[in-house]
């Protein structure tokens, strides 16, 4: 599949969209090869620019400026400034998909999301769509890094933010994707062939028998808890996270994996995420710091009046599903480790992920079972 094949029709999207959402969103049809290097790249991001904004639509290249802002593992973030004469200046954000990320991502599950989080006030402004992205207005913020999101006030921000966020209405299915998304990996990651003869030797070495009988296992455990269903991030890592420290404002970006999903998990996935891509394990937070962050949580005005007792079910609940977040990734590093072309050893990944799974398994077990034995005997 080449680097810039259409994920979507453009013109249908925004068409659809503007039944639901309150601001137009400009739609073009061309796509972006993202494997380009910058300078390659902005002639055809000028292009689209001109194309989806009529407005610019005659504008010099010199009124343009161009600048990479990150690439995620799954995506690049442009930034494009632009200056008209007398005219302050405009600035927008390109979000441009890499290939094959539609093995991964339910592109429409995305679309439906970014809408309606958007439209209730999160992250950035929807403002158009093109052949393998998206365009937003531009967030004046810095991105956390996994360390900042322990410390104590950003802790408290992040829990109080991700209620909000919860809460979210999104139309349609209500049912958690959880172990849909999971089996679904499972599959793909189970039926893969690499071309690297390393890589094959690797990946022939992982039982799925023993994996598929782990999930089984767990679905089983999690199921018991019975998690309330809320609009999840699924993916709440530093990275997607941003701060304004003048204004105090923060922000979740980057819906890709938003889904209706068991609030453990998301909780539980954010969690583990405090570790950052190196797997850091040791930097999972202990009881203090997620008691801390569970309070804001679960009473974001007072959290010093939450019961123990829901404290104690949230607690037991992130810590269970945070193996399932182990799972989910890791199966999503093998598919990628197929499929990406980005630098990264995904393949590592898998087992960084798979590995931490089994060693916090019968401690997480352990915790759950006799929480709900408890709850048996209450």
């Amino acid at each position: 599949m080449g680097a810039e094949v259409k994920i979507w029709n453009p013109v249908e999207v925004a068409e659809q969209a503007s039944h639901d959402y309150v601001s137009q969103i400009h739609p073009s049809q061309l796509t972006i090869d993202p494997s380009l290097q910058l300078p390659q790249m902005t002639p055809l991001v000028l292009n689209m620019c001109r194309d989806m904004f009529k407005a610019w639509a005659n504008l010099a290249d010199s009124c343009f400026a161009v600048e990479k802002i990150s690439g995620g593992i799954t995506n690049l973030l442009l930034k494009v400034s632009v200056k008209q004469e007398n005219c302050i200046e405009e600035i927008i954000t390109i979000r441009l998909y890499g290939p094959n990320t539609e093995h991964i991502i339910d592109r429409q599950r995305e679309l439906q999301a970014t809408k309606f989080i958007t439209a209730a006030g999160f992250g950035a402004k929807w403002l158009g769509i093109f052949g393998n992205g998206m365009v937003q207005s531009f967030i004046n913020a810095q991105t956390l890094s996994p360390s900042d999101m322990r410390e104590p006030k950003l802790a408290a921000k992040i829990a109080k933010q991700l209620q909000r966020f919860h809460y979210v209405e999104i139309p349609g299915s209500k049912e958690p994707q959880l172990w849909n998304d999971v089996w679904k990996f499972f599959e793909k990651a189970s039926g893969l062939e690499y071309d690297d003869s390393e890589k094959q030797k690797t990946y022939e070495a992982i039982s799925f028998k023993e994996l598929h009988d782990e999930i089984v296992e767990l679905k089983e455990l999690c199921d018991l808890l019975k998690s309330p269903v809320i609009f999840a991030h699924n993916d709440l890592l530093s990275g997607n996270i941003m701060i304004n420290c003048e204004e105090d404002k923060l922000y979740f970006i980057d819906y890709e994996y938003a889904s209706y999903n068991y609030r453990g998990y998301d909780i539980g996935n954010h969690f583990a995420e405090y570790a950052g891509f190196d797997c850091d394990f040791d930097l999972y937070p202990n009881i203090n710091e997620q008691y801390h962050f569970l309070r804001h949580y679960l009473q974001p005005e007072r959290p010093y009046e939450v019961s123990e007792k829901d404290l104690e079910a949230l607690y037991v609940e992130a810590n269970t599903f945070s193996l399932a977040s182990h799972i989910f990734w890791a199966l999503w590093g093998l598919i990628q480790a197929k499929m990406s072309p980005i630098e990264f050893d995904y393949l590592r990944y898998f087992f960084l992920r798979y590995k931490e799974y089994k060693r916090q398994k019968e401690k997480y077990f352990l915790l759950a079972q006799t929480y709900l034995s408890g709850r048996k005997n209450e």
